[in-house]
């Protein structure tokens, strides 16, 4: 992806990454023709999004690899999405879905329907809720900021 600045068709460049520690980021790029200047800020969800497919914000320090975007896509852990890999605090179990919740569940892209089911079930044993149901997970998106996606 790349930005283009509007009123010179010129692509902006890069110029910083931040990540204020609140589970957001932030990037700007400017033009190098007119300067103007653009910024970019992701949600903790998002931020979680582009990390966890490797993406790149800024560029890259190194050259590309041959066949890389196929290599990469092929590298990493089976189960880096699945809640087996992922351990309940001690002396907790992980609460139960029930059908409905699991029926809205299966709406959820599959590349990420781990993580939105980990963030779930983390959100709902921090409050000692034993079943996710549909109110519970409308609650969750209220508390965590998600009404939007």
């Amino acid at each position: 992806m790349k930005f283009l600045c509007i009123e010179c068709d010129a692509q902006m460049t890069f110029e910083e990454r931040e990540q204020p520690g609140d589970g957001t980021f932030g990037a700007s790029f400017s033009c190098p023709k007119c300067h103007r200047r653009i910024a970019m800020l992701a949600n903790p969800m998002e931020t979680q999004l582009v990390d966890s497919l490797g993406v790149k914000i800024g560029g890259r320090a190194l050259d590309p690899q041959p066949m890389e975007a196929i290599r990469t896509s092929m590298i990493g852990q089976d189960d880096a999405f699945d809640d087996a890999s992922t351990p309940m605090p001690a002396g907790r179990n992980a609460p139960t879905w029930s059908a409905e919740s699991r029926e809205r569940l299966e709406r959820v892209p599959s590349f990420v329907r781990g993580m939105v089911k980990k963030i779930y079930a983390e959100w709902a044993m921090e409050r000692g809720i034993s079943e996710i149901t549909p109110a519970v997970m409308d609650r969750a998106r209220t508390d965590l900021g998600l009404e939007e996606m």
